[in-house]
């Protein structure tokens, strides 16, 4: 009896063991997921390759029933396919609209395909334009050719086709101001349908505009269409000839640049494919060749130039103003920079960088986008262009150092995002030049880096920097080779303003703040020490004999090209970006 007692205690007391047990268990995994609940949720970024893409992460899941998350996502991305654009009426519209453009153009024929001819693909690509404001402008569709199925010698031949550069564009922009000129700008509506094709090519019906019972049949090109590898070349044939029908003289310096003159009046055309702006003395030709442009083209008036290439202009009674504000801040949301630090200079001085510095290497696609995104600011941004140049020669393996100095530029950016060359109206009209080299600046090579800025009134209109193409032995010769480097650029920028205005200038001024080459320019002085030079870098000696130019010292505190060769002291390089005009926007009001 005892015993059947004490065994029953020791059961029960096993029992309560094990429910405390539980118990225990219980208030620990529930202790465990309340600390849980309370540490900070790791915030996780998207890899790399997926830095373009909006993924579903993170999304607010709707409620059954609940219709205010209807509208809590939206995109304003541009449709990647056919079957994505159908659906939206605005996008059909502006398919509909580019099909109406190339049949009024007469750009082809529907016929049977040939035997042994193959037809060239096409595809629908879809952009939603915006003005220089962020605003939408329109929805365009373009209907491109895959130009890569071509084949040369059977589809096309000569492909090359000139555009503007941008010093003249600058140069022809700083005259406008300081003539008082208004500048104007047209768009010519699908200019490549009016390029004449001369090779036989047959493409593809387009998706969604397939003939019904003429399935097996394609279209032969009479005119070009985007895509095709000819199509720049046969536009600018196309108004090469309706220029030169017109009265207009091709510069022979620069062959996007037309000039008519009548009497003493004159207009100037400066083409960009299909971008055009001109400007003259005589408002009367400037309205009659507009007339005439949209009586032959299918044409867009935009009026007063204001936004070229992304490029912001405003004039203003004070001068012309040009920046890239907008695209500056598309540059550092893209990037990440948004909301980073401001700095006030674009690279520490004393900053010593090369293709060996150690640390990791970074992502080698994004370095490079970064610094062709940033080469294209240096349209108008003078004051960034020696940093910008010198982190380029890194784009093969960029390491972690050199992607925190192209970072850096970002946040001086961030800084200075409304600035850009100001060309002041009535201002000073002669063209100077100024040129400098850092001697040995390279530490993989040992070689110099020149630099040349060239002025007209108070704003810069031509600039460069960039590491020369020989080792010099001694900072004279690295100036002589930095001198006749911008001796050369001189001469051509002198012969396209006198192509624009008669005898604008028989020399030009280059500045120069070493004395020794400016001594062995005009004569052949220390022999012994640069017979070595390379005759071609002697042209400069014939230029100055000739007349052509003049190269005159001034001091290293007024050397505007200092900025182009090395990073310099802030103070320093305040003064000279000043000095190249360049300032704020808000500083025009």
């Amino acid at each position: 009896m005892e015993n059947e007692q004490i065994q029953a205690q020791a059961e029960e007391a096993s029992r309560e063991a094990s429910r405390a047990d539980a118990t225990w268990r219980a208030n620990a995994t529930s202790s465990s997921q309340t600390i849980q609940r309370e540490q900070p949720k790791r915030i996780s970024r998207a890899p790399a390759h997926l830095q373009d893409y909006i993924t579903g992460e993170n999304l607010i899941e709707e409620e059954e029933g609940d219709d205010q998350f209807l509208v809590l996502y939206t995109t304003t991305d541009d449709p990647v396919s056919y079957d994505e654009a159908v659906k939206d009426i605005k996008w059909r519209q502006a398919m509909d609209a580019e099909i109406q453009a190339i049949e009024k153009n007469n750009t082809w024929e529907l016929v049977e395909l040939p035997k042994g001819m193959k037809k060239i693909g096409v595809k629908w690509v879809f952009k939603t334009k915006l003005n220089e404001r962020g605003e939408v402008d329109k929805y365009k569709a373009r209907l491109v050719v895959k130009g890569y199925a071509q084949r040369q010698g059977i589809d096309y031949s000569e492909v090359f086709s000139p555009v503007a550069r941008w010093d003249t564009i600058r140069m022809i922009l700083s005259l406008a101001a300081l003539r008082s000129w208004e500048v104007f700008q047209l768009d010519v509506k699908s200019a490549f349908l009016h390029g004449e094709l001369k090779e036989v090519v047959h493409i593809e019906q387009p998706e969604g505009y397939i003939r019904k019972g003429e399935e097996q049949k394609a279209y032969r090109l009479r005119k070009a269409l985007y895509g095709l590898k000819q199509a720049p070349r046969a536009w600018y044939s196309r108004i090469e000839d309706y220029f030169n029908g017109e009265g207009f003289e091709k510069c022979s310096y620069e062959h996007t640049l037309f000039i008519k003159k009548e009497g003493g009046s004159f207009l100037v055309v400066s083409l960009y494919v299909d971008d055009l702006i001109f400007t003259g003395n005589d408002i009367k030709l400037c309205r009659e060749f507009k007339a005439s442009m949209q009586s032959v083209f299918d044409m867009t008036d935009l009026g007063r130039m204001k936004y070229f290439l992304g490029v912001e202009v405003h004039q203003t009674d004070a001068g012309i103003f040009l920046c890239q504000e907008k695209y500056a801040g598309e540059l550092l949301t893209r990037f990440g920079m948004g909301s980073c630090n401001a700095v006030n200079n674009p690279m520490v001085p004393g900053t010593k960088l090369s293709s060996q510095e150690k640390g990791e290497e970074v992502n080698n696609t994004e370095y490079k986008q970064l610094i062709g995104s940033l080469m294209y600011i240096t349209t108008t941004r003078p004051d960034i262009m020696y940093v910008v140049s010198f982190l380029s020669r890194f784009m093969a393996a960029p390491k972690e150092g050199h992607l925190l100095a192209a970072k850096r530029i970002l946040r001086y950016l961030k800084g200075t995002i409304d600035f850009g060359v100001f060309y002041k109206k009535g201002s000073d009209n002669i063209l100077k030049g100024y040129t400098d080299s850092d001697f040995a600046g390279d530490l993989d090579g040992g070689k110099s880096t020149s630099g040349y800025v060239f002025m007209m009134g108070d704003g810069a209109v031509a600039w460069s920097s960039r590491k020369q193409p020989i080792v010099t032995l001694s900072t004279t010769e690295a100036e002589y080779v930095a001198a006749t480097t911008c001796a050369c650029h001189s001469i051509w920028m002198k012969e396209v303003l006198n192509s624009v205005e008669e005898d604008y200038c028989k020399c030009i001024t280059v500045f120069c703040d070493n004395s020794s080459s400016i001594k062995l320019s005009k004569n052949p002085v220390l022999h012994g020490r640069t017979k070595h030079i390379n005759v071609r870098f002697h042209f400069i000696r014939d230029l100055i004999k000739k007349g052509e130019v003049e190269l005159v010292y001034c001091g290293t505190k007024e050397q505007i090209a200092d900025i182009m060769t090395k990073p310099l002291k802030l103070e320093d390089f305040v003064k000279l970006r000043m000095l190249l005009g360049v300032q704020a926007k808000k500083a025009l009001n």
